[in-house]
C-alpha cells in the first residue's frame, strides 16, 4: 500500500507531476494490477486526482520499443488499473484517448533510424490508421514534383533512396466530406544537418527529429477514437536530411509549391523547408484551422528550456487560448511575437525570402515568420515549436525522456469547441 496526500490547489502540471511520482513508487514492485482509491476530497478534486493518477498509470504502463537481446524482460507490464470506490463514476474516454495518442507519439519517436526509415514509416502508419478507419494517401517524390513542392524535394534529394514523401491521413465521420482541421507534422527521420553537417553531440538523437509528425499522428488517432463530429486531415512530411553529393546547398534558389522563391542559407534549417510545402498543400483544401508541430529550433529550447513549448500564430487571440489550454492540460506553452518587422531579417536580394538569418539569434521567431508565408492570411494557423518534446526524467505525468508533448494540449484546445468554432473565436 502506497499512501500520499493530494493538494488540489496546485496547478494541473504539479498535480500530474505528483501523479507520476506516486505511480513510479507503486511500480517499483512491478504489480500486474494497480488499485486507485481517493478519499477525503470534495467531488471535483476527487475526480481530478483520479484522472491524473490514471493518466500517469497509462503512461507508465506503456512500454517503449526495446531491442535488448536478453530474453528476460526488464519490466513486468501493468495489466489492469482498478478504480476503487468511485461513485459517481469517472469518465475516462478523454483520458484514454489522450493516453493512446501520446503513447503512439512516443513509440514512433523512440524507434531507431534504421528501423523507422521512410518506407517503414509509411507501412506502419497505414496499418495503424486502418484500424481506426483513417484513410491514407502517399504523395511520393514524383507526385510532389508535379505539385511543385520543390522546398520539400530540396531536402529529400540528398537521400540515398527515393522513398521520402508526404503522408496524408483522412478522418471523416459519417456525412462529412470536407476537413475542418489540418494537423501538420515535421517528420525528419534523421537529420545530419546536410551539407552544413552537425557535430557529434548535436546529431546523436536526430532520429527524434520526426516527433512533430508523431504528435500529429497521435492527436489524429486520439480525436478519431473520440469520434469527433468534424473532418480532420494529418499531413506528415517524411524524409531524412542527409549529407551526400546530391544534397541541397547554401545559396541554392528553390521555388516552393505556392510559388514563393527561397534563398537557402543553412541546410540544417530543413524542417521549415519541408513544412513550407506541406502547409501550402494542406491549405489548398481550405480548412477552418491549421496546427503544425515541429521540433524546429534550438533557440526555442534556449528561450524556454525543455519544460515549455513555444507557440506562434497568425491570430493574436490564439496566444491566450493556447496558454490557458496548456495550463489546463499540464502541457505548458508560451507565446512569442509574430510582428511583421521581423521579416527584415529574412529579406533576400535574390529571392522572395531567405530560408533563415545568418545571425542565428531569435531563430524560433524567424522560422515561424518564414512558415507564415506558406499559409493564406485568411486561414487561422498555429505553430508549435516542440522544445518540450524531450525532457530528461520525464515531464508532468510522462515518465520517459520522450514526452509526446502536444497531443494532450490539442485535445484540451478542442475539448469545448470544434475547429469551426475555434476559427470564429480567433477572428
Amino acid at each position: 500500500v502506497t499512501v500520499a496526500t493530494f493538494d488540489g490547489t496546485t496547478t494541473v502540471f504539479k498535480q500530474l507531476t505528483w501523479s507520476r511520482e506516486i505511480i513510479t513508487r507503486c511500480s517499483q514492485d512491478q504489480p500486474s494490477n494497480l488499485g486507485i482509491l481517493v478519499l477525503g476530497l470534495e467531488e471535483e478534486k476527487r475526480q481530478s486526482a483520479t484522472k491524473n493518477l490514471i493518466a500517469a498509470a497509462e503512461a507508465a504502463a506503456f512500454q517503449l520499443p526495446t531491442f535488448k537481446s536478453s530474453a528476460k524482460k526488464t519490466k513486468a507490464p501493468l495489466k489492469r488499473i482498478k478504480i476503487l470506490a468511485s461513485n459517481p463514476r469517472v469518465d475516462l474516454n478523454t483520458i484514454r484517448a489522450q493516453a493512446l495518442g501520446n503513447n503512439i507519439a512516443r513509440w514512433f519517436t523512440a524507434l531507431p533510424p534504421n528501423k523507422l526509415d521512410a518506407k517503414n514509416y509509411r507501412e506502419l502508419v497505414t496499418a495503424l490508421c486502418t484500424r481506426y478507419g483513417i484513410q491514407t494517401t502517399i504523395l511520393d517524390e514524383s507526385k510532389l514534383e508535379r505539385l511543385g513542392a520543390n522546398a520539400f524535394l530540396a531536402v529529400s534529394q540528398g537521400n540515398a533512396n527515393r522513398d521520402a514523401g508526404i503522408i496524408q491521413l483522412r478522418y471523416r465521420p459519417p456525412g462529412i466530406k470536407h476537413p475542418s482541421l489540418m494537423l501538420v507534422g515535421k517528420g525528419i527521420l534523421f537529420d545530419t544537418g546536410g551539407t552544413n553537417l552537425k557535430p557529434f553531440k548535436s546529431m546523436l538523437d536526430m532520429h527524434m527529429d520526426m516527433e512533430g509528425s508523431a504528435v500529429a499522428l497521435g492527436a489524429l488517432i486520439a480525436l478519431a477514437t473520440l469520434e469527433v463530429p468534424y473532418g480532420i486531415d494529418a499531413w506528415l512530411a517524411v524524409t531524412e536530411n542527409r549529407l551526400s553529393a546530391t544534397a541541397y546547398k547554401s545559396q541554392d534558389i528553390i521555388q516552393a509549391a505556392n510559388g514563393t522563391t527561397i534563398q537557402i542559407i543553412h541546410t540544417d534549417a530543413e524542417g521549415r523547408m519541408v513544412l513550407a510545402d506541406t502547409l501550402a498543400l494542406a491549405a489548398r483544401e481550405k480548412p477552418d484551422v491549421i496546427i503544425d508541430y515541429a521540433t524546429l529550433t534550438g533557440t526555442c529550447v534556449s528561450a524556454l528550456t525543455e519544460r515549455y513549448s513555444g507557440i506562434f500564430s497568425n491570430r493574436i487571440k490564439a496566444n491566450e487560448l493556447l496558454y490557458h489550454a496548456g495550463v489546463s492540460a499540464g502541457e505548458r506553452v508560451w507565446p512569442f511575437p509574430m510582428d511583421e518587422d521581423y521579416d527584415e531579417m529574412l529579406r533576400s536580394k535574390v529571392a522572395d525570402i531567405k530560408q533563415c538569418s545568418e545571425a542565428g539569434y531569435g531563430d524560433h521567431i524567424l522560422a515561424a515568420r518564414f512558415l507564415s508565408k506558406f499559409v493564406p492570411k485568411d486561414t487561422p494557423w498555429i505553430h508549435i515549436d516542440l522544445s518540450a518534446g524531450q525532457h530528461k526524467g520525464g515531464l508532468a505525468h510522462i515518465p520517459s525522456d520522450i514526452t509526446g508533448f502536444g497531443v494532450k494540449l490539442t485535445l484540451e484546445l478542442l475539448s469545448e469547441r470544434g475547429p469551426a468554432a475555434l476559427a470564429k473565436e480567433l477572428s
